[in-house]
C-alpha cells in the first residue's frame, strides 16, 4: 500500500486542520492505519491511530480531546481532525498503515511498515 499524507499548513492557534492520507494499492479495510508527528529537534511520537472495524480509537495524551481520527466510507483515506491547535502541535506530521486483527489499534511506531511522507503543520502563537 502506498499513502499520501495531505492537508497541512500555517494556522494559528486555537485554529483547526485537517489532515488526510489517501491510501493506493490497498484499503483500510486491509491495513491499520495511523498518526505520527515529527517537531524540530524531536523524535517521532504517535499521536492517533484507527482500527479496521473503526470502533476503537487511539490518541496521545497530547492531542485527547482535540484530535479526532476517521476513515472514510471508501475506506481509502483515512483523516485527523486536529482542533484547538497549539503552537506546540507544530510538527511534520506522517501517517502510517500496517497490518493488526479487526479491532485493535497500532500505537508503536516500529510496528508500521508503510509510511506516507510528511505534511507539515505550523502553528503560530
Amino acid at each position: 500500500v502506498q499513502l499520501q499524507a495531505s492537508g497541512g499548513g500555517l494556522v494559528q492557534a486555537g485554529g483547526s486542520l485537517r489532515l488526510s492520507c489517501a491510501a493506493s494499492g490497498g484499503t483500510f479495510r486491509d491495513y491499520t492505519p495511523g498518526w505520527f508527528r515529527q517537531a524540530p529537534g524531536k523524535e517521532r511520537e504517535f499521536v492517533s491511530g484507527i482500527s479496521r472495524s473503526g470502533r476503537r480509537h487511539s490518541y496521545a495524551d497530547s492531542v485527547k480531546g482535540r484530535a479526532t481520527i476517521f476513515v472514510d466510507n471508501a475506506l481509502t483515506t483515512v483523516l485527523l481532525q486536529l482542533n484547538s491547535l497549539k503552537p506546540e502541535d507544530t510538527a511534520v506530521y506522517y501517517c502510517a498503515a500496517d497490518f493488526a486483527r479487526w479491532d485493535a489499534t497500532i500505537t508503536a511506531e516500529n510496528e508500521y511498515k508503510y509510511w506516507g511522507q510528511g505534511t507539515l503543520v505550523t502553528v503560530s502563537s
